[in-house]
């Protein structure tokens, strides 16, 4: 039976994308190949009626937290990759566009001339408008990074599911591009995934999901159809939940 047979499991979803996500094969900056790949599924998923929210990083222009590290005061460096999230989103915006879709950039930082400054009603009445809603600048803070952007903005618009696309199948006991051994889970708690120091999303994050019970979905982006396989109910990737569902015993 096909996915278009069946229903969404999931009405509102919120979308984590990284900015390397975006520069595809290339070692920098955005490749709009890339971009328009995404855009597709996405407009897919909202095709079905899926209201569809997505928080994007900037680490493929710049990253606060290496800035840091190389010596730039971290407030300073953070606001620069806030702006980096804010070129990305208005790069997602376009591909939609050019698909027909409708969209609306909301930045947690005011930048008038290419986003809406976000105001929490405003981004759900946008949702319910049918229009793609695309979050930038994190959350406007530094100090705290794009997981936590997704998570607050998640529970900000009641988003049912954070969907986080990465670029493995889920979620590992190591780093599997490293250990040729490592396993993937199927299925974790949010304690079991901070107790292990796994690479699900930062430790404010799953806990900011966790007091919510806002279930974190891990997946990779790179297959194709993957984001329609899970907004479908398809066991693929991670789950990060209080709780294993009953389906899946």
């Amino acid at each position: 039976m096909t996915a278009t047979m069946h229903k969404p499991v999931f009405g509102r979803i919120l979308l984590k994308l990284s900015g390397e996500a975006l520069m595809g094969d290339k070692g920098y900056g955005i490749d709009p190949a890339m971009v328009s790949v995404i855009a597709e599924e996405i407009k897919q998923i909202h095709a079905l009626g899926v209201e569809v929210a997505v928080v994007v990083g900037g680490g493929n222009i710049f990253r606060g937290l290496a800035a840091s590290a190389s010596g730039m005061d971290r407030a300073s460096a953070d606001y620069m990759g806030m702006l980096a999230t804010i070129m990305n989103a208005v790069a997602i915006q376009d591909a939609l566009e050019k698909l027909g879709t409708p969209t609306r950039v909301l930045s947690a930082i005011e930048v008038r001339e290419v986003a809406e400054l976000f105001i929490r009603r405003r981004a759900i009445r946008h949702l319910e408008k049918n229009r793609i809603v695309i979050f930038a600048a994190g959350t406007g803070n530094p100090f705290f990074t794009t997981d936590m952007a997704a998570a607050l903005r998640g529970l900000e618009i009641k988003a049912e599911v954070v969907m986080k696309a990465t670029k493995v199948d889920g979620v590992y006991t190591a780093d599997p591009v490293k250990f040729a051994d490592a396993t993937m889970f199927q299925h974790l708690t949010y304690k079991e995934a901070i107790e292990r120091g796994l690479q699900v999303m930062d430790t404010s994050a799953i806990s900011l999901c966790w007091d919510n019970k806002l279930p974190i979905y891990v997946f990779n982006l790179r297959k194709n159809g993957n984001i329609m396989r899970v907004v479908m109910g398809e066991r693929v990737g991670t789950l990060v939940s209080t709780e294993i569902p009953a389906d899946w015993t």
